[in-house]
């Protein structure tokens, strides 16, 4: 059943059987009649063929959801037996939000992989509720998402905090001001991310804290997308300390002065189950470390 799913799920993604045959190192004739077979198990046609496209039907789309689900519980399993007996090696699916997942997983990765080099990670970014969801559907072994995210399902645990900060272009009018009060920041364009994302998620609980009531906002979907428009003077944002260091330290972006707000954030795990590889265990002792976290830091702000 398992190479039935596994067939199933590369046709529908790759919406073509010649291009998933090559992908399995399977002839065309064969994956057809993987489906076909398959199709008749499930007592139902999954596919919509044309000669221009093959896609999933309404069908196909429960199937291919849940066949993902235990292809990724069928890979976990094997790794788990795997791990009893060999040593921590083998594949680490690991998704994170962007502030983590771009500033900091990589200096994390790298000194994990100084003493196990056989760890093979792999990274999928996104927004925080994107990552956790990936989690719960077992399509990743682990996500690092910001803030005060919450789901019965999943075992999320904080590891470490996160300074986020108020910024705007050097030539913005409140860059000349010794202190920046809440009037003038309610007077601004707040340049915010997306529903569902840890860094909107903090700028929403500031804006409540604070009684800010921005008199314009623009949502965009990235950080760096923010950071260029803030550069450009589209208005101003609240961003982490980690993803606004080298624009500060060239001079491109600059932290008003307000000292009325002192915003955090935490980073934390998210897991959907108790049983892990050793590859898991070892990125998670890793991540959590809180001196691993500090030789991080002071490697990254210490670049010019």
């Amino acid at each position: 059943m398992d190479q039935q799913l596994e067939v199933f799920v590369t046709v529908a993604e790759k919406e073509n059987f010649s291009r998933a045959a090559e992908e399995l190192h399977m002839t065309q004739p064969a994956v057809s009649q993987y489906i076909r077979s398959f199709e008749r198990i499930m007592g139902t046609k999954l596919l919509e063929r044309t000669n221009k496209y093959v896609r999933l039907n309404k069908a196909g789309e429960i199937v291919y959801h849940h066949a993902k689900e235990i292809l990724g519980l069928y890979t976990k399993m094997h790794y788990l037996i795997d791990d009893l007996t060999n040593n921590t090696s083998g594949p680490l699916s690991i998704g994170a939000s962007y502030t983590f997942g771009e500033y900091v997983l990589p200096h994390v990765l790298a000194k994990m992989k100084e003493s196990f080099p056989f760890i093979t990670p792999s990274v999928t970014i996104g927004n925080t509720k994107d990552i956790a969801e990936l989690v719960l559907g077992h399509q990743l072994d682990v996500g690092i998402v910001e803030g005060q995210y919450e789901d019965k399902n999943l075992v999320i645990h904080a590891f470490s905090e996160d300074s986020m900060c108020v910024v705007a272009s050097p030539q913005h009018p409140l860059s000349e001001k010794e202190e920046v009060s809440l009037e003038d920041l309610a007077n601004e364009t707040w340049i915010i991310r997306e529903k569902g994302s840890g860094t909107r998620e903090a700028a929403e609980r500031m804006f409540h804290t604070y009684h800010i009531k921005p008199k314009k906002s623009l949502e965009f979907g990235s950080t760096q997308l923010i950071k260029e428009s803030v550069e450009a003077g589209l208005g101003i944002a609240l961003l982490s300390d980690w993803t606004i260091h080298k624009e500060n330290a060239n001079g491109t972006l600059t932290i008003l002065p307000a000292s009325a707000i002192s915003i955090k954030r935490q980073f934390s795990t998210v897991l959907q189950s108790p049983f892990q590889t050793k590859a898991l265990q070892v990125f998670l002792d890793t991540v959590t470390n809180k001196e691993t976290l500090s030789e991080v830091k002071n490697d990254f702000y210490n670049r010019k």
